[in-house]
């Protein structure tokens, strides 16, 4: 299970055992294990784990301040994604949301039939991830815009259902 960890990583282990207990406590996702990517991620990039856990429910928290998504599953991240948002008036909001619906093949009905691939319905008032353009100046109409190649892959891996947290400034410990 370790092998292949840098030392980084590990050190970052360390780090989020207190943060892990603390976060149960508040019913948020219990993170131990980070992917350690090597640099930061840009606009359009992704990483998915390929020889990921396969238990348990995926566990999805999107970072606003810092345009992330990140996927757990058994406490280990699986995946992380750079996003795009919806702009201060029309801000993707905050909270949990369980994913009321997926749908591969999406086009909005309020926005020009727009194509929203791999979509994850977040509220029935339509905040939903899904595939996008992922560029650093690129905005949503409040959903939650990943690479659609990602997309793609959260789309298999994710469950009507699963929990998506919506926050800012996500274990700052582990991802500053």
């Amino acid at each position: 299970r370790w092998r292949g960890m840098s030392r980084l990583a590990l050190l970052l282990l360390a780090l989020l055992a207190p943060l892990d207990a603390a976060a149960q406590a508040r019913g948020l996702p219990a993170v131990h294990t980070i992917l350690d990517v090597g640099r930061p991620l840009g606009p359009g990039d992704y990483v998915w784990e390929e020889e990921a856990p396969g238990a348990g429910p995926a566990r999805i928290v999107v970072d606003l301040a810092k345009r992330r998504l990140y996927v757990y599953r058994a406490g280990v991240e699986i995946a992380r994604s750079y996003i795009v948002i919806g702009p201060p008036e029309q801000p993707t909001p905050t909270g949990r949301f369980p994913i009321l619906q997926k749908d591969a093949d999406h086009y909005s009905s309020t926005y020009d039939n727009a194509p929203m691939p791999y979509m994850l319905r977040l509220t029935w008032g339509g905040v939903a991830i899904h595939g996008s353009p992922v560029e650093e100046d690129w905005v949503t109409h409040g959903c939650i815009g990943v690479p659609t190649a990602f997309a793609r892959i959260l789309f298999r891996n994710a469950r009507r259902g699963d929990e998506v947290i919506v926050t800012r400034h996500w274990l700052p410990a582990a991802y500053d």
